[in-house]
């Protein structure tokens, strides 16, 4: 586990967000491992669907899935959970560090209970679930609409954004995975490669794939290319004034032909069309550096 979470403060804090809005909050480490919730337990449906080993399983999946969505967008991530109700997730992060998940879920959002247990049995197709006590449990359901779904995943988001504000999450600064965040955060636009940060960390290179695969699903060039190519959208549209082969420079590429193909590779469209707002409508094939 990379951070330290602040039980106490976290658990009012999920208190707070579910006096407000009636739906289950948790909390999960990055590595979905589940550390909080309020309140403690599931709702009934869901409790009758989890009573069988496939039936959690395919809850636990669900989740593991929508996390994943999640931390690849980097945005909360709203979704019909496996067996059809609504859910929404939004990633923690700490700077450009993963370091869990909030989760909202078992959000009823079907008009009757009829039409809730039709769904839920439909999309449970194949688990072993006890239909008299899912009826019995669908009757104890709060319908929710779809707006009011879409306005407490607003307040998710916010209460992520406030967790970290407030230092109910930090990171653990002697690990591996945050000393290697760090340094790449204050080196990629350097001659940076997994030579120099394998002497850097002391470790090997086979070491180092798997820590930046377990951090940032992906391998060191793709992470560093990313952040270049994020500072480079900033400093074309916040610094107009800066030269093509300026921008180029600066974010780590000396050679601008070089950066033209990956700025457009990465984006779909060159740094000129990026820079006008045209992103997206093709460039000319080749352009001026200045």
């Amino acid at each position: 586990m990379i951070s330290v979470f602040d039980a106490e403060k976290l658990r009012g804090l999920l208190k707070d967000f579910y006096e407000i809005s009636r739906i289950r909050i948790t909390v999960f480490d990055e590595n979905m491992n589940e550390l909080l919730a309020f309140p403690p337990q599931v709702a009934p449906y869901c409790a009758v669907i989890r009573e069988s080993t496939q039936g959690l399983r395919a809850c636990r999946n669900c989740d593991r899935q929508a996390c994943g969505t999640a931390a690849e967008k980097k945005k909360t991530h709203i979704y019909r959970c496996h067996a059809g109700l609504i859910e929404a997730v939004t990633p923690l992060y700490v700077g450009d560090m993963p370091i869990g998940y909030l989760l909202f879920g078992h959000v009823f959002p079907y008009a009757s209970c009829e039409a809730g247990m039709e769904e839920i049995l439909r999309h449970c197709d194949g688990l072993p679930v006890n239909r008299e006590k899912l009826k019995e449990a669908v009757l104890q359901a709060v319908p929710m609409e779809e707006k009011y779904v879409r306005s407490a995943a607003h307040i998710l988001h916010a209460v992520a954004s406030f967790l970290i504000m407030e230092h109910m999450a930090t990171l653990r600064e002697d690990l591996l995975e945050v000393r290697l965040d760090a340094y790449i955060s204050a080196h990629y636009t350097e001659q940076l490669n997994a030579a120099r940060l394998s002497r850097e960390l002391g470790i090997g290179k086979t070491q180092l794939y798997s820590l930046t695969k377990r951090l940032y699903r992906q391998g060191t060039a793709a992470r560093i290319r990313e952040l270049r190519m994020e500072k480079a959208r900033t400093l074309l549209l916040k610094q107009p004034a800066l030269s093509l082969a300026e921008v180029a420079w600066q974010c780590g590429y000396p050679d601008y032909n070089y950066f033209f193909t990956v700025f457009k590779r990465e984006t779909g469209c060159t740094p000129r069309a990026w820079r006008s707002g045209r992103a997206g409508i093709p460039g000319p094939e080749n352009e001026n550096r200045d």
